[in-house]
């Protein structure tokens, strides 16, 4: 990226715009930090929670039309854009500026003729930024719920609300603390920023080619290591980007040219690349902005989330491992040469810092409890020991200059949607809908928690399909979870459940953003790859019910509990893995014909038996469904031992034709 123009979305801009986005980066950084550290007792300047918030969304939200461009026929219209930005700049500061008058005299509800006018501009424009962040998808879905305060008098049944007037709706949404300074921005100015900055400085002083040296190093050599190089790499970095797409796209470049050389089919390639890459958004210790806005819902600290979030993500990376070690054992696909490999000696001495800096996160999340001011501490140390001990990756000016523009650029996506969906919050809130909806939800699943659930995985999956992972989070995190919660789950077993089924949408078709990414990087057939990346994901699809239904798996109850089902789960997953892929551990390839399907449907209910942590809604202990799926998978070992193949395994399917190569 050069600093002469800005890519974007859309297009280029001149110089001039990288800089006001840079501006408005360390406007807001700083910003926080002075809010975080609490630095308004040294300067003197104390800011209320709403003054901060309209100053910090000044600072990015008219960025938002320069970044996202409005374009015709290819050209920028520059003008409108800028009188857009300068009305929403104006706007916000006009806002912070009488925050204090605002809170005193409650103008949420009484505000002045110029604050009225005012909130109801500033709610458009926050529709727009939003629909160029996240697209119409997203734009739909605020823009109908953000008006629903106007017409909800009018809806029947469960659906009705109080009634509010245009300008009545307008005024709650910008000057109230429910709705566009909700919980989503709260959430975003408190924590969101600094993990966002260090996630960006971990990128751009080099910590992903540590990654892939330290993965190649440790792995490559082994039965199928290209393939397990993809899922802990592209792991480690999902967890520090939070983008599946840009994973894909970086990552995968070096991992995916690197699995078809060592005898993988492309297909296969680009399907597990696309797993690693969505899995690495839900690993801790830095999960993806919606695991922060889930912190403040649920009004625990953001440790507590990561630390849930620990078995589930070992779970499924595990059964990533395990699929492709059974794939290769079964195509005999061997390490990569030695030669070849980067050397684990010099990639530690080269990127020693990068476990240091992320030893020093975790010991002041877990060890101080400093949440708010970890990443910015981590942030700071990682930039000074990067300039002083690396070479390769010091920051140069031009280099520094982009850095400032990634942050940029991420942050004024991440508040632009936030924002947008803070409406759909304080419409729900303001107009009383979620408890009549919670009620009618229970009522229609007849009382069943299995059928809730299920209702919430599909809703969560179609959401993920046509918004953001957050966006769609956030909708379901007021509309569907007080639901799940009321039949007697665990809140943060039920909001960790919807957060996994809408990142289900990045890997299944017919949408699979993250497969046909991988696709592009293997040539390889988007569609088919999606369904590839189904096969080899599947335990995804599964872990949040095992969890949901028994939290132990999120480190929620006794030791004895939480030992008991974790061996249990992860041995289900490995049974599970090698039913996916025709391959026993100790026998080798399932054979081919309808024997071998049986033995592998056989393997694959014994896994999902096995993994499953009990009912405990329906009172049946993890004893019994372990020995259930006990009884299955040693059934299948048997038959397939009988029924051994002795001949020389067949060509796996898809290493011929196009995928060979």
């Amino acid at each position: 990226m050069t600093t002469a123009e800005t890519d974007t979305r859309h297009g280029a801009h001149p110089r001039w715009v990288s800089a006001v986005v840079i501006l408005g980066a360390v406007l807001a950084v700083v910003l926080t930090i002075h809010q975080v550290f609490i630095l308004g007792r040294a300067t003197g300047v104390m800011l209320l929670e709403n003054a901060y918030l309209y100053w910090l969304l000044a600072c990015l939200l008219p960025l938002a039309f320069f970044v996202f461009p409005l374009t015709i026929k290819g050209r920028w219209i520059w003008p409108l854009d800028l009188l857009m930005a300068l009305a929403t700049a104006g706007i916000l500061g006009y806002f912070a500026w009488n925050a204090e008058t605002m809170v005193r005299q409650a103008w949420e509800y009484t505000a002045p003729e110029p604050a009225r006018w005012a909130s109801l501009l500033l709610w458009f424009l926050v529709m727009e930024v939003t629909r160029r962040a996240g697209g119409l998808a997203i734009l739909i879905v605020v823009g109908v719920l953000s008006f629903y305060p106007v017409y909800a008098a009018s809806m029947p049944g469960v659906f009705s609300g109080f009634a509010m007037t245009v300008e009545q709706t307008g005024m709650y949404h910008i000057m109230s603390t429910q709705s566009m300074l909700g919980l989503p921005i709260k959430a975003f100015a408190s924590l969101v920023v600094g993990f966002l900055l260090f996630g960006v400085t971990l990128q751009f002083t080099g910590a992903g080619r540590f990654f892939l040296d330290m993965s190649f190093a440790l792995l490559g050599h082994v039965r199928g290591g290209a393939a397990k190089v993809a899922v802990f790499a592209s792991g480690l970095m999902g967890s520090m980007s939070g983008s599946v797409t840009s994973n894909v796209l970086t990552t995968g470049t070096l991992t995916i040219p690197a699995m078809t050389k060592s005898g993988f089919p492309r297909l296969y390639a680009a399907g597990i690349e696309a797993c690693a890459s969505t899995g690495g958004t839900l690993m801790p210790p830095i999960m993806g902005a919606t695991a922060f806005v889930m912190a403040n819902f649920l009004g625990i600290s953001y440790l507590e989330v990561a630390t849930a979030a620990i078995i589930p993500s070992v779970l499924y990376f595990f059964g990533l491992f395990i699929g492709a070690d059974a794939f290769a054992a079964k195509a005999e696909i061997k390490g990569l040469p030695q030669e070849e490999l980067p050397s684990l000696r010099k990639a530690m001495r080269e990127g020693w810092y990068y476990i240091a800096v992320f030893a020093f996160l975790i010991w002041m999340l877990i060890g101080l409890g400093r949440e708010a001011a970890a990443p910015f501490y981590a942030t700071g140390l990682l930039l000074i020991i990067n300039q002083v001990f690396s070479k390769r990756d010091r920051m140069t000016w031009d280099r520094f200059k982009s850095y400032l523009l990634a942050v940029g650029r991420l942050l004024v996506e991440i508040a632009a949607i936030l924002a947008g969906i803070g409406l759909v919050v304080g419409a729900l809130v303001v107009t009383g809908m979620i408890g009549g909806l919670t009620n009618a939800l229970v009522h229609i699943a007849g009382g069943s928690v299995l059928a809730l659930l299920v209702m919430g995985a599909l809703a969560s999956f179609i959401l993920g399909i046509g918004m953001t992972v957050t966006a769609a989070y956030v909708f379901l995190a007021v509309v569907l979870a007080p639901s799940l919660i009321q039949a007697g789950l665990n809140p943060l077993a039920v909001h960790m459940f919807i957060l996994y089924w809408g990142m289900l949408s990045f890997i299944t078709p017919p949408v699979a953003i993250g497969a046909f990414a991988a696709a592009s990087v293997a040539r390889t057939s988007p569609m088919r790859t999606g369904f590839k990346a189904v096969q080899l994901g599947a335990i995804i699809y599964f872990v949040p019910f095992f969890f949901v239904l028994n939290p132990a798996l999120l480190l929620i109850g006794t030791p004895q509990e939480i030992i008991s089902v974790t061996v249990s789960a992860i041995i289900g997953v490995a049974v599970l893995a090698n039913g996916l892929q025709g391959y026993i551990y100790g026998i080798g390839p399932v054979t081919h014909g309808p024997v071998g399907w049986v033995v592998r449907g056989l393997m694959i209910i014994g896994g999902l038996a096995f993994a499953a942590p009990g009912l405990p809604m329906a009172g049946i202990g993890p004893l019994v469904t372990s020995a259930i799926g006990a009884g299955f998978a040693v059934l299948a070992l048997i038959l397939a031992w009988i029924t051994q193949d002795k001949a020389a395994p067949p060509l796996v399917e898809g290493q011929t034709g196009h995928d060979a190569h």
